[in-house]
């Protein structure tokens, strides 16, 4: 600790400095994977669903649902499929970015007045 001289009407400064290693990486952002991840989900259930016609005939329950409730249906299932995906490929690129992790040394100064 090193107190710095000053004239008597203004409060003492009081600097603590020490040099401390740090690991410096890069981290995708989770969320706009997930994010896309579920969007992509979405886009590919919309394409499935207006691709894809079925059949004319009803099913053995008699029961025929329109287009925007299949689209529905495969929109729940694709997006959290879709957002899985999305999950894991972050979890991968994290852990590649891991290892391209780098240490650093830089230097801590604490400063606070000494109020007297």
């Amino acid at each position: 600790m090193a107190p710095e001289p000053q004239d008597p009407q203004t409060p003492r400064t009081v600097t603590d400095e020490h040099v401390e290693t740090l690991r410096v990486r890069r981290a995708p952002k989770y969320g706009v994977f997930l994010v896309l991840g579920a969007a992509v989900g979405v886009l590919v259930a919309m394409i499935l669903t207006f691709v894809f016609h079925g059949t004319e005939e009803p099913s053995a329950a008699g029961v025929q649902y329109t287009q925007m409730q299949v689209f529905g249906f495969l929109a729940l299932v694709c997006a959290v499929v879709g957002l899985t995906v999305g999950g894991v490929i972050a979890l991968l690129l994290d852990r590649a970015m891991a290892r391209r992790a780098r240490d650093v040394s830089v230097e801590v100064a604490h400063v606070r007045r000494d109020e007297d």
